[in-house]
């Protein structure tokens, strides 16, 4: 089996620091690897992979701002399917506009749904309903206008989060987009009302809203704003936190973050909304909340929460290897002609 992996290109595969679809699709292609899957990477062209890669562009548009994003992806996006003909399957990890050339091809196209950035992209995905196969990323991610072929959960490489049973800081953290969605804010409202310092960690994605909510309530040992991390100061900071603060606005299509922190056996506090509770079990490895005010208090529950059961819980059900037999499993669906539901 020949598969074409189509990855985005804001970022490098795997990305250096911020970059979840781009580290998806780069998990996913290294273990497609292993499993001797013959494997073409389209990527940037500083990509790090054991795949064929073929680029375009030689760095992600977020990383070299000289490049106009559209113009790169056009370019990007038709190589794979001007080469369709040698792949036995295209798997699409670049949202909804390679759908617009997956007619004009006769490989099968898969594409994985990392989450609707509006509402307004839901027609693309309609029109081609019935000649694409749709991955969904969790069940409340499914839009009741489309057909799916299956749901696979995000796999994490589990080597990268060392388990800490007894973390030594005595902090909160908040690991993502600085956004309305993902409530910085409340996180800075949960720590102070519980007296804990908080770590905020991850890229300022609307300037305006740190500007309001983050930027004049930082305070060195009280709350800190680290930016973007990479993968080694990542797991120390998840490693050593008392909780992840998840006070999220919108429905989370999945929630890298929060597997991550579970790896390292970090509880998560998340607001039940979109698909948290399909990942944490509530009371178990983590607390589901409506509001900060009932996060304060699962603060101060914490403890009550067994770091092992959190590890356990990613090593039972979000690991690399059970994501790429999932994803093997559908795309022999795929050419063996099964239907969609």
């Amino acid at each position: 089996m020949h598969v074409a992996v189509l990855s985005p290109i804001a970022w490098r595969t795997p990305p250096k620091e911020y970059g979840p679809w781009e580290q998806v699709v780069s998990l996913l292609a290294e273990g497609l690897i292993e499993k001797d899957i013959d494997v073409t990477l389209f990527a940037t062209g500083n990509s790090q992979t054991k795949a064929k890669l073929h680029a375009i562009a030689l760095h992600g548009y977020e990383e070299d701002r000289s490049l106009i994003p559209k113009v790169w992806e056009c370019l990007h996006i038709s190589e794979v399917f001007e080469r369709a003909s040698d792949f036995d399957l295209i798997h699409n990890h670049f949202d909804f506009l390679p759908l617009t050339f997956s007619r004009l091809v006769k490989t099968p196209v898969v594409t994985t749904i990392h989450g609707f950035s509006s509402p307004g992209i839901l027609p693309v995905y309609e029109k081609y309903d019935d000649s694409s196969y749709y991955v969904a990323i969790s069940n409340s991610d499914k839009s009741t206008k489309l057909h799916y072929i299956a749901t696979v959960y995000h796999g994490i490489d589990i080597k990268q989060f060392t388990f800490r049973e007894h973390p030594e800081g005595d902090y909160l953290i908040f690991l993502g987009r600085i956004h309305p969605d993902k409530g910085t804010k409340e996180a800075i409202e949960i720590a102070s009302n519980c007296g804990l310092r908080l770590i905020i960690a991850g890229i300022i994605q609307d300037q305006a809203y740190f500007d309001r909510y983050v930027s004049g309530f930082l305070k060195d040992g009280e709350v800190d704003f680290v930016g973007s991390v990479g993968p080694n100061q990542r797991d120390d900071l998840l490693g050593n936190a008392l909780a992840l603060l998840h006070p999220i606005s919108f429905d989370e299509p999945f929630g890298l973050s929060v597997v991550e922190s579970m790896a390292c056996g970090t509880p998560v506090i998340a607001f039940n909304k979109g698909s948290m509770p399909e990942i944490i079990t509530d009371g178990v490895d983590g607390f589901l909340v409506r509001n900060v005010e009932e996060a304060i208090l699962a603060v101060g529950r914490i403890k009550s929460i067994e770091r092992g059961v959190c590890r356990k819980t990613i090593q039972d059900r979000f690991t690399v290897s059970r994501m790429v037999d999932e994803y093997i499993a559908v795309y022999q669906k795929v050419l063996n002609g099964e239907n969609r539901t």
